[in-house]
Parts: C-alpha cells; structure tokens; sequence
C-alpha cells in the first residue's frame, strides 16, 4: 500500500507544478477577463478633471492579438494592450495601453496600474505624484 502512495505521488507531480511566475494565474484570468466582450468607459479622471463624457460613446475591444479598437460609431481609432508584471499580486500588474496617434484617445496612453478588477469592471490608477492629483480610468463590459 505504501509503495502505491509513493507511485501515484510521484506520477502526479510535473514540471508544470513548478511555476516561475506566480502572478500568472492571474495575469491570464484578467486578460482573459478583458478580452471577453466590449467595454466602455464610466470614470476618466485626469488630473482632478473629470474628462469621462469626452468618451461617450465609445466602446472598447481587448482582442487576444494585442490591438485594442476602440469605436463610436462615427470615430474609430486602434492601439495596442497588453497586462505586464513585476510581481505576484494584483498591485504588480498594468494594464499598457498606447494609442499611437494624436486623437481623442491618446489621454488613455499609459502604464495603468490596477485598483481593482472583476470579469466586469476594471478600476486602474496612474500615480502622478507630486502637486497634481493621480489619474483615474474605469472600464465596465456592456
């Protein structure tokens, strides 16, 4: 009996079982989270200004290629996304968005570090430091 606990042990455990990066449960569940439907903007705060109807309107897609469209139906802009990490918890990932031209979407331009985040809402951060107040970006899934 004994020798059998130590076959099935030994035989269930895999190279698989030792993870370099810890975070990486959660990285792939939010970007899964994120690539999953279409977003919009409910909070944009930029420097204490309250910039969030300068995107009304528009929707947002995370696809799994790393573009991020973005459209309101008359404007339609693309970048790029993508949720990097220096750690294991949710205060060590960004989500890096870029959009490249100078448009009504280039105040999104930013490494974003995450708040909170939930399969329908993302609330993230840019630390300004300083005199000025931090940004604020929320995006909920319609």
């Amino acid at each position: 009996m004994f020798n059998l606990l130590i076959c099935f042990l030994i035989t269930s455990c895999s190279s698989d079982d030792n993870n370099d990066n810890p975070n990486n449960t959660l990285q792939e569940t939010i970007e899964n989270d994120t690539q999953s439907g279409t977003w919009r903007i409910t909070k944009f705060i930029d420097s204490g200004i309250n910039e969030t109807s300068d995107f009304s309107g528009y929707n947002f897609t995370f696809n799994s290629t790393g573009a991020l469209n973005s459209s309101n139906g008359t404007n339609s802009f693309d970048g790029t996304w993508n949720i990097s990490s220096d750690g294991a918890d949710l205060d060590d990932l960004e989500l890096n968005i870029l959009f490249n031209l100078m448009n009504d979407l280039d105040d999104l331009t930013n490494d974003w570090d995450f708040i909170s985040q939930t399969s329908t809402k993302i609330e993230l951060i840019d630390i300004i430091g300083g005199v000025e107040p931090d940004d604020l970006l929320t995006y909920e899934r319609k």
